[in-house]
């Protein structure tokens, strides 16, 4: 049911509902008469939007601070372009929310029944305003460029646009995409959001050079984007819809590339995140009232106190630790290292290959650097994993969050780093079932110096387990003896093990449940001594199984008589889908692997 039926919004199904707000007559108008125009429904639709963003986050959760500061200049956007004609791109694109609402897909934010109906970034398959699904940094230039290019190839004359920044002028990517951009001979516009944030606090030399540009209005000599032959334009008010419309008017159809750098505020409309940008740059459900989160805090202990508190440690003992990550502290609570062990801590930014190459070097001058890594954004880093890390057999230890099946945009996936990390040459991948384990895993990978060493944080709750203390440099199955069939649940997983277990013994089966502690290397005497007894072995992973550990068993077994059944996700791209319908859809209930397993060794 739509909560406010009052609202202008209702009234804008595109972009060119909106230009028959009071700025009808706007192209008449010169700019003298501009600056007099009252622009009250405009100014009244941009109220609109920023209720809408607070009330739906607040019930859902979702990015904030981003889209709260770029509501203007998205109006003001798609008053003066005519897209889809013209196209926007949208590096990132956490900040596209009130883009959405303007195109056509408001009702996911005036109903709360559709809240769910529209995904949080850019979609092609969901509108044709969009054009890519972007979730990471970095890329929008690059894309624009290339897509300036080929307009150019095809004799059309559409303005291209790409809209940068919250953070993402760190990514080594960007200036890629600028130093390329310099080259092209026609229209392109790249607009630099500079709200003076990232995820965390924005970090590195483009703070200096952006802050020069700001506080000179836009007249500095240390000019970034015109030393690379770029056409500048500053605008210091970019939360006024009138300069917005001014600026986006005077480059409209410019024949030659151009910077049109703005200055935001991060948060604007709620004093709480402004006060706070990093904690409501993304945030969980929230009490408009308190500004306090309604999910219940963590349980502690859990895999971040565990982690944190053993680097602590490691820390006061004086001993050359450093904790790196890229532009995500909040993450994986790193709050506290940043704050007390300053020297101890190093953020590179929204830049994964710099952050690893980074590791790199400092592990070569002695340094154990304790890398901190989404699962989705590793990918950004696979070069530097293999090239630098790998190929060199450097000691460096990482943290991989979030590998696991998620409910999330088909851009923020965590199924993918078994595939990347288990396979390269020298790393080892560590995959612990309870917090006990985790704290063995991470003490001996910080003290070995032989190898890189990358441990998967859980993405569900863990038992604390019993205290362990083992030497991984040769890995040792932790097996619980059965016979007949044998469940080996990597990680996460192993919770799912035990459940099948438990089913199976329901029909007279003592299934062996194994813990196999590694996604790279296998303990090939346990595979053997299993076909002594056993028909099936089954193997779970939480990530895909192409490429992954499962298959790494059966590959094993694949000149013997053992019969292998491997559960994982598909390769595929889910695209906000409930996780417990990907659970059914790939055979991953309890319930579903246990039948299976029925049927194959009756």
């Amino acid at each position: 049911m739509n909560k406010h039926p009052e609202f202008l919004l209702n009234k804008i199904n595109s972009p060119k509902d909106l230009k028959k707000l009071d700025l009808k007559e706007l192209e008449k108008l010169d700019l003298k008469e501009l600056e007099k125009l009252d622009l009250k429904e405009l100014e009244k639709l941009a109220s609109e939007i920023r209720t809408l963003i607070l009330e739906k986050d607040a019930a859902e959760g979702g990015h904030l601070g981003p889209d709260l500061g770029i509501v203007e200049a998205t109006i003001a956007y798609h008053y003066v372009f005519d897209a889809p004609k013209d196209k926007i791109i949208w590096d990132v694109s956490h900040q596209t929310y009130p883009h959405k609402m303007l195109t056509g897909r408001a009702y996911a934010w005036l109903d709360p029944d559709k809240y769910e109906d529209v995904t949080p970034y850019s979609n092609p398959d969901e509108s044709p305003y969009d054009y890519y699904a972007v979730g990471h940094t970095s890329t929008s230039v690059a894309l624009a460029t290339g897509m300036a290019r080929a307009r150019d190839m095809m004799g059309k004359h559409e303005n291209i646009t790409a809209l940068i920044g919250d953070g993402s002028l760190t990514g080594g990517l960007a200036f890629e995409g600028f130093n390329n951009a310099a080259d092209e001979k026609h229209n392109l516009i790249i607009v630099v959001n500079d709200n003076q944030m990232s995820i965390d606090n924005n970090v590195g030399g483009v703070v200096t050079a952006l802050k020069k540009l700001r506080e000179s209005n836009g007249q500095a000599e240390d000019n970034p984007f015109t030393a690379m032959g770029l056409d500048y334009k500053y605008v210091g008010q970019g939360n006024d819809i009138k300069s917005m419309i001014d600026a986006f008017k005077a480059v409209k159809d410019i024949d030659h590339p151009i910077v049109l750098h703005i200055n935001t505020l991060k948060g604007k409309g709620y004093d709480p995140a402004v006060e706070n940008e990093a904690s409501h740059h993304w945030v969980l459900p929230f009490d408009l009232k308190t500004d306090k989160t309604t999910v219940p805090a963590p349980k502690t202990p859990n895999a971040s106190t565990v982690i944190l508190d053993l680097l602590k440690k490691h820390i006061e003992n004086q001993e050359n630790i450093l904790a790196i990550n890229a532009a995500i502290p909040g993450v994986f609570g790193l709050g506290e290292i940043k704050k007390n062990y300053p020297k101890n801590y190093k953020d590179v930014g929204i830049a994964e290959q710099e952050s690893v190459a980074f590791a790199a070097g400092a592990v070569k001058e002695g340094i154990t650097p304790v890398l901190f890594e989404n699962s989705t954004f590793l990918q950004r880093a696979y070069d530097q994993l293999s090239h630098d890390v790998a190929a060199n057999d450097l000691p460096v230890v990482m943290i991989v969050a979030g590998g696991g099946i998620t409910a999330a945009s088909k851009t923020h996936l965590g199924i993918f780093d078994n595939t990347m990390v288990a396979n390269w040459p020298n790393w080892e991948y560590l995959a612990p079932t309870t917090l006990n384990e985790l704290k063995s895993m991470l003490e001996w990978a910080v003290k070995q110096r032989k190898h890189p060493v990358a441990i998967k944080s859980p993405v569900n709750p863990l038992p604390e387990g019993n205290v362990v203390s083992e030497d991984y440099s040769t890995i040792h199955y932790d097996v619980k003896s059965g016979s007949k069939v044998a469940i080996i649940g990597l990680g996460d997983f192993y919770q799912l093990g035990e459940k099948v277990d438990d089913l199976l013994k329901k029909d007279n089966i003592n299934a062996t449940l194994i813990n196999p502690k590694s996604a790279a290397h296998l303990d090939t005497d346990t595979l053997d001594d299993l076909q002594k007894d056993h028909e099936l072995v089954v193997t779970l992973e939480d990530n895909s199984i192409d490429g992954g550990f499962g298959q790494k068993v059966a590959s094993y077994y694949g000149p013997t008589k053992m019969m292998v059944k491997n559960y994982g996700a598909k390769k595929e791209y889910t695209d906000n889908e409930p996780k417990g319908s990907i659970y059914k859809r790939d055979h991953l209930m309890p319930e579903q692997i246990a039948s299976e397993v029925l049927e194959i060794i009756k």
